[in-house]
C-alpha cells in the first residue's frame, strides 16, 4: 500500500515559482545585458524592466 505524492497540487505552485523566477532573471540579468549590448537607452531600459517585474507579479 504505497501512497502517491500529491503533485497535482503543488505542480501550480512550482510552475509560478518558475515562471516568476524566471522573469526576475530576465529583468534583473538579461535585459540590462542585451540593452547594453544594442545599445537601448536606460530609460527604455528600466521601463521593461518594470513591465517585466509586473508580469512576474501576476504569477
Amino acid at each position: 500500500m504505497s501512497q502517491t505524492p500529491k503533485t497535482t497540487e503543488t505542480q501550480p505552485e512550482m510552475a509560478s515559482l518558475l515562471l516568476g523566477a524566471g522573469f526576475a532573471l530576465a529583468s534583473l540579468i538579461i535585459l540590462p545585458a542585451v540593452a547594453q549590448r544594442i545599445g537601448m537607452g536606460s530609460s527604455l531600459t528600466i521601463a521593461l524592466r518594470g513591465a517585466l517585474m509586473r508580469a512576474a507579479n501576476r504569477f
